[in-house]
């Protein structure tokens, strides 16, 4: 299926592995053309690698990387000097982590709040003004089922996840009018190196394999999933994709939903 992106600039952030690196390889993969950030010039290399070894490479030019730390504003400004404007902006940048409430530092919130809320905010005053100068855009953040079963484990980070909601929704109310989109895309718990050792610390039995930690996590801690099992990174790209492409001209300020129904309501 053709999504129109041929010849479209998208920038991901946090894209050199997991769900950025997917939503990256599938833009790609469209013929726009991608850039992706990160912090580590080793990781950077690698996942260009892979998105110029992907079969609809046609050209070197199709990706390439900018390595800054966009959870800081001198790490942004490094972005913003480098790619000046994009079609499509791909919040993903994110971390997480297990730690009870009572043991969250001031300077974990801190930190937390840098990475997956203004690295966003920062994006998002950069990229749509000329967006809706050139009356097309799109602005997607990659929030997490999180934002709306808050986990207690990890409360810090399910807050983060409902502030990118605020963030996105309100956003989209200063596009009317245009053929500019703000939108959210909820991940359910995603297959990735990091998520299989979170997984694997809270699983009970000491030794347990990949699979029985995984089966072990959705029984006792994810019940509500109708999947049962980890999501794979393409299947949350496939979605994103879509949002991106000019085929979602009537979706803006949703929160939609790719988290293997785990959350329950329906609205």
């Amino acid at each position: 299926m053709d999504l129109g992106l041929k010849g479209k600039t998208a920038l991901v952030t946090g894209a050199t592995a997991g769900i950025g690196l997917a939503i990256a390889q599938v833009l790609a993969a469209e013929d726009a053309m991608v850039t992706i950030t990160g912090r580590s010039q080793d990781k950077l290399d690698r996942a260009l690698r892979t998105l110029h070894d992907a079969k609809a490479k046609k050209n070197d030019g199709v990706a390439k990387g900018v390595l800054a730390d966009l959870g800081t504003s001198e790490g942004f400004a490094s972005l913003t000097r480098q790619v000046p404007e994009v079609d499509i902006l791909v919040n993903n940048l994110g971390i997480y982590e297990s730690k009870p409430f009572v043991e969250i530092t001031d300077e974990d919130w801190h930190q937390v709040f840098e990475v997956n809320v203004l690295s966003g905010v920062r994006a998002a005053r950069a990229y749509p003004p000329k967006m809706i100068e050139r009356n097309w855009g799109r602005i997607i953040f990659i929030s997490s089922e999180s934002a709306l079963t808050i986990p207690p484990e990890m409360i810090h980070y399910a807050t983060t996840k409902t502030a990118q909601l605020t963030i996105s929704r309100g956003l989209a109310e200063t596009t009317r009018g245009t053929r500019v989109t703000v939108n959210s895309v909820l991940p359910g718990p995603t297959r990735s190196a990091g998520s299989a050792e979170f997984i694997q610390k809270l699983a009970s039995k000491p030794g347990a394999t990949p699979a029985e930690a995984e089966a072990e996590f959705f029984q006792k801690h994810r019940a509500s999933s109708l999947l049962q099992r980890l999501i794979e990174p393409r299947e949350i790209a496939h979605l994103v994709a879509y949002v991106a492409s000019p085929l979602s001209a009537a979706t803006n300020g949703a929160a939609l939903r790719v988290e293997g129904g785990l959350v329950q309501s329906i609205a």
